[in-house]
């Protein structure tokens, strides 16, 4: 069984829609997939109406968190949604994400790129606008040639001259929230140097007492002796050891399904989920009453 759990729609900033996504999962082999884009669950219902024979959807989101100033990110499964906590945390980050993106437009404008925030708003077709929308508007304009001419101190990386901070949950916080939905929470690529996502076995330990259920270890974007080690550190804090394509459609090459995660993995996070939602389609089936727009 192929499983994997950590991808993204146009709904949040990967270039497919949600039926597109699970369309192209299953044509690539993979048998379970978790649809997960940032703070927003608005590409549930397309996924779900769209699933293939074959492809089980895990409703799942990647959370916007902040550790001593630095982004971390959350991946969140199987949680209700409708959970009032929750969903104003939820909508307090989309919020935000809006006013920080026209921030950075502004001060691009300022530095004399020609990005408009009309178009980067239509680069965005959901509702979680970010820099990799703005990163496109940019390449569009002719102010860069790729993505990572964008995320460099000149434009829009951290600390870089257009990049404007934004609200972004406590991790700790982030992993009760999504408990008292009923769900489970796995730490996103935590060794990814390319994106500064770097945290220490001391952090994720503290994260692990706050109630982690997991850590994505194999990754494309960590190396073999990143991956050794988180899992030699998931095994001795009793964690599950993911693995996920973290695909974004065309902007990463369409590689769903290139990391997977073990059967016996999954079967560890869905058994630690307590709420009212469950796999959708394949070998479960949403859990009655718990339909996203019943909600």
């Amino acid at each position: 069984m192929r499983i994997d759990l950590h991808c993204h729609s146009d709904v949040s900033d990967g270039t497919r829609p949600p039926a597109e996504v699970v369309r192209r999962a299953r044509a690539n082999g993979v048998d379970v997939l978790a649809l997960t884009d940032h703070d927003t669950v608005a590409g549930w219902d397309e996924a779900a109406a769209a699933l293939p024979d074959g492809l089980t959807l895990v409703p799942g989101v990647e959370l916007s968190c902040k550790h001593d100033g630095r982004s971390l990110h959350m991946l969140g499964y199987l949680f209700d949604p409708s959970e009032p906590v929750l969903a104003a945390e939820l909508a307090r980050i989309r919020d935000d994400r809006v006013i920080r993106a026209r921030t950075m437009v502004d001060r691009l404008r300022e530095l004399g790129a020609d990005v408009t925030w009309e178009r980067v708003r239509e680069l965005a077709r959901g509702e979680a606008v970010g820099r990799p929308h703005i990163a496109r508007a940019m390449i569009e304009a002719g102010v860069v040639a790729t993505p990572d001419e964008a995320f460099t101190p000149d434009w829009i990386a951290e600390g870089g001259r257009a990049h404007a901070d934004r609200y972004a949950l406590d991790p700790e916080r982030a992993i009760r929230l999504v408990r008292a939905a009923g769900g489970v929470c796995v730490l996103a690529h935590p060794r990814t140097r390319r994106g500064g996502y770097v945290f220490s076995d001391e952090v994720i330990a503290a994260l692990a007492a706050a109630g982690l259920a997991g850590i994505e270890i194999d990754h494309p974007d960590q190396d073999a002796g990143e991956r050794a080690a988180l899992r030699a550190l998931a095994r001795d804090l009793g964690l599950a050891a993911t693995g996920s394509s973290d695909d974004h459609g065309a902007l990463t090459g369409d590689r769903l399904g290139a990391e997977t995660t073990a059967p016996g993995a999954f079967a560890a996070l869905t058994a630690a989920a307590s709420g009212a939602v469950a796999p959708i389609g394949g070998t479960g089936a949403m859990r009655p009453g718990t339909a996203p727009e019943a909600r």
